[in-house]
């Protein structure tokens, strides 16, 4: 029981520092769109627990007086460091990574539509954008990551708590595969995603409705409710204005048309907007 406690109060004084960290700046963990990162929240959180373990298990084996020799032999506490825990990490890493480069290349290539996040009025990102896309829809693959990656989480700590002095839980060396399959079908994901519009806000300007986002072009239109409207095309920032029909509906969809692809639906409510 003490040692659990001694676990838990390293755990606090490794990941407090952390969160006050990301409280104050949380740039820290947001891509270059401004959203928070799905891969790089990640690969920080298990790089905190895998930090929390090794000080605890340090501390423990200084406190228990075993000195060097609660760290030698052949199921010491750190036995499993390296076919284990390592790979564990190396699945969040390597998505993190690579999902930079790929978002970067596509982004420089034009493959891509990134468009800066709406700020909010706490100035702290919603949590919910880690298993989104970047219309605020969810999205499969990355709740998928999320998850497993939690799930598997809470696997190490649990383990790690109901008996502290044993070190590294032994886990199977096959769980690297709960970070490493779901880390590859986010990278997947992120190579194969189509270059759609995205629209970040809708609002309405003397019977005209004005859509931001990005990946748009020229000869994107506006879509209400299934209805094709004139269009105009603003670059800087990407925005379509496009005037509405008599007496339009107080709620309603937009949708934006732009190289043949179509956005995810924006649904407009003036209560929502307020």
């Amino acid at each position: 029981m003490a040692s659990a406690l001694l676990a838990l109060a390293l755990l606090a004084a490794v990941a407090g520092p952390v969160g006050w960290r990301l409280r104050r700046r949380p740039a820290f963990v947001t891509g270059r769109d401004g959203r928070l990162s799905t891969s790089t929240v990640l690969a920080l959180a298990w790089t905190v627990i895998l930090v929390w373990l090794l000080l605890t298990i340090l501390a423990y084996g200084l406190t228990t007086g075993g000195g060097t020799r609660y760290f030698t032999g052949e199921h010491g506490p750190l036995s499993s460091l390296t076919t284990v825990y390592l790979p564990l990490l190396g699945g969040p890493y390597v998505a993190l990574i690579a999902a930079k480069a790929v978002v970067g290349i596509r982004l420089e290539n034009g493959t891509l539509a990134k468009p800066a996040a709406r700020p909010t009025d706490s100035g702290r990102r919603p949590l919910r954008e880690l298993i989104a896309n970047d219309s605020g829809r969810t999205d499969l693959v990355d709740l998928q990551y999320v998850a497993l990656s939690v799930v598997t989480m809470l696997y190490v700590v649990l383990f790690f708590l109901s008996d502290v002095s044993g070190g590294l839980p032994d886990l199977p060396g096959e769980i690297w595969a709960l970070t490493g399959a779901p880390a590859g079908a986010y990278l997947v994901n992120k190579m194969a995603t189509r270059p759609n519009p995205v629209i970040t806000e809708v609002t309405l300007k003397d019977g005209t409705v004005v859509v931001r986002g990005g990946g748009f072009t020229a000869d994107a239109r506006v879509e209400v409710n299934g209805a094709l409207l004139p269009t105009q095309y603003e670059p800087d920032p990407e925005t379509l204005t496009a005037p509405l029909p008599e007496g339009p509906p107080s709620t309603f969809t937009v949708v934006v048309v732009a190289r043949g692809l179509r956005s995810d639906p924006y649904a407009y409510a003036p209560a929502a907007v307020a």
